[in-house]
């Protein structure tokens, strides 16, 4: 395995993480002297998910670690053969110990990419049996990043561009394995930061949290820190004790509040003195175990404010449950008189972070003109996808022997493109996406201001455009198992995202019944369809 893959190497995918009849497939095509035949299949998806008219391409950087460490062991060769007919012959076997990717070939859209129906994520090509074999891996890889990705950017759009988006959906998704693929590409998607520690450590995807109810329910009010001492945050000056200070805080924030000074929870205050003493620089606290308004503020406010003496600013607190909009609003106008009465302007910014099972509906009231919320935090409804839990990606071969190859079938909707194609996005004079354009590789790419004869995809007529300008959109990025250039990282392809969305129009920006975004044919690509279809000779 390749050194810059090691630290991501627990979370590869493995060669049998495959349905049986690849392997049966596979038995088939050496059976029939065809295992090394030149074979090219596109992996795309037909529809945009979730009602939209985008998607994000995601999982490319995966592909590429899972391909570049393909090799059947002993122990799946086994397998395969304890599953296969006892009779086959063990030079199957054999040849199947000496696959690798040394052979593939893969251009893809850039990870983060916007996506179209019928435009192709993928296209890998290298001998047949091999590429055939890699279908499955290869739709597992794609298909759910994408659609995690696609689903992420969509909260980020609601979100608006000031909102930090926490994820927090590990304990919610599909399994570990699951849970690793939607903190990495929910970041992708636009999301700040994932509360899933093995993504930060494999996929350096940033980490954020808080503090649970059961932290602070865990404490009674009798707890003594072993040592309630703390420093100055300049380092200089006595230790203060801690709890005596929240105390007197706590008083003069009761009567601020009109509050009696039984109130507020003493099991809280303890709490939030424990995680003050571990975190004097990144106190935070989750304000509903009690009662926001009687327990969770005061208490809160009191320790801010001690640490506030000593130089230290609380980072944040959390609401999740009740109507989170409102108390968000009556909490910032506790902290702006609180500010006030006590001459400490820090506190009318703290961050007020929000969560509890946050949809795409919430989220928009959340972040209308007027929220006080800064932090959103999201688990089901960003891991799970549960508008549209698959992105349905289909992977079909277009090209055997350098013969373009059709799937014709009675759906029309299911019908494939033929041929080794390229794709490229047209664009307007002001940098608008005009459409996506899919051709034979033999032809002479567009060229800018040139006019174009093109078949939109479902159209009955063809249409004239003239680009500004013409970007290609498939890159090569494996040649013969070897990269042909360094992948971005992870942020990068995050910041590329952002910026794909961008350039969308508003029309197709919109979430709900949004403009369809044209995907089209050259005049050569689609009377290859035509003469296929029609059953006409190559």
């Amino acid at each position: 395995m390749a050194a810059e893959w090691d630290a991501e190497g627990r979370a590869a995918a493995r060669p049998l993480l495959t349905d049986y009849y690849q392997a049966t497939m596979a038995l088939g095509y050496w059976r029939a002297g065809r295992a090394l035949d030149p074979a090219e299949f596109e992996l795309f998806f037909r529809r945009c998910p979730f009602g939209g008219s985008f998607a994000l391409a995601a999982g490319l950087r995966d592909c590429m670690r899972f391909l570049r460490t393909f090799r059947l062991l002993d122990a799946d060769v086994q397998f395969l053969a304890s599953m296969l007919p006892p009779d086959t012959d063990p030079a199957f076997f054999k040849h199947l110990r000496a696959l690798d990717c040394s052979g593939v070939t893969v251009r893809a859209l850039p990870e983060g990419s916007l996506a179209f129906p019928g435009v192709p994520l993928l296209q890998v090509s290298g001998p047949l049996l091999l590429v055939q074999l890699l279908e499955t891996p290869l739709l597992c890889l794609v298909s759910y990043a994408s659609l995690v990705a696609t689903n992420a950017a969509r909260l980020r759009l609601i979100a608006g561009p000031d909102k930090r988006l926490l994820e927090l959906g590990l304990r919610r998704a599909q399994g570990p394995d699951g849970g690793l693929t939607a903190s990495t590409y929910s970041y992708l998607g636009g999301f700040d930061s994932s509360s899933n520690v093995l993504a930060g450590q494999l996929r350096g995807v940033p980490m954020a949290g808080t503090l649970a109810h059961s932290f602070i329910t865990s404490f009674s009010g009798n707890e003594v820190p072993p040592d309630p001492m703390l420093a100055p945050a300049a380092g200089k000056g006595p230790r203060v004790d801690l709890v005596a200070s929240v105390n007197l805080w706590l008083e003069r924030v009761c009567a601020h509040l009109g509050l009696g000074l039984q109130e507020p929870h003493l099991g809280e205050q303890a709490a939030f003195v424990a995680y003050a003493l571990a975190f004097p620089r990144a106190f935070q606290g989750l304000l509903d175990t009690y009662s926001v308004r009687r327990s969770g503020l005061p208490n809160f406010l009191a320790v801010a404010l001690a640490l506030g003496e000593l130089g230290y600013r609380a980072v944040g607190v959390r609401l999740d449950s009740g109507d989170l909009l409102q108390q968000a609003q009556e909490i910032r106008r506790v902290f702006r008189t609180t500010a006030t009465q006590f001459q400490v302007p820090w506190l009318e910014a703290v961050p007020i972070a929000v969560s509890n099972n946050i949809d795409e509906e919430e989220l928009a009231r959340l972040a209308q003109e007027g929220s006080e919320v800064n932090v959103i935090g999201i688990g089901t409804s960003v891991v799970t996808c549960p508008q549209q839990p698959s992105l349905g990606c289909v992977y079909k071969l277009v090209s055997v022997g350098g013969q373009p190859r059709m799937k014709l079938t009675e759906d029309p909707e299911k019908q494939t493109l033929p041929g080794s194609k390229a794709a490229f996005r047209l664009l307007g004079s002001d940098g608008s996406l005009l459409m996506d354009l899919l051709q034979l590789a033999e032809e002479p790419p567009p060229q800018a201001g040139q006019e174009l004869r093109v078949w939109p995809r479902g159209a009955q007529e063809p249409c004239t455009v003239r680009p500004a300008q013409v970007e290609p959109l498939l890159r090569l990025w494996l040649r013969l198992g070897e990269l042909c250039e360094p992948l971005p990282s992870l942020s990068e392809s995050r910041a590329f995202a952002q910026q794909s969305l961008s350039r969308l129009s508003p029309a197709h920006r919109r979430l709900q019944s949004p403009a369809v975004y044209q995907v089209a044919l050259s005049e050569k690509l689609r009377a290859l369809v035509d003469s296929l279809s029609a059953g006409g000779l190559l």
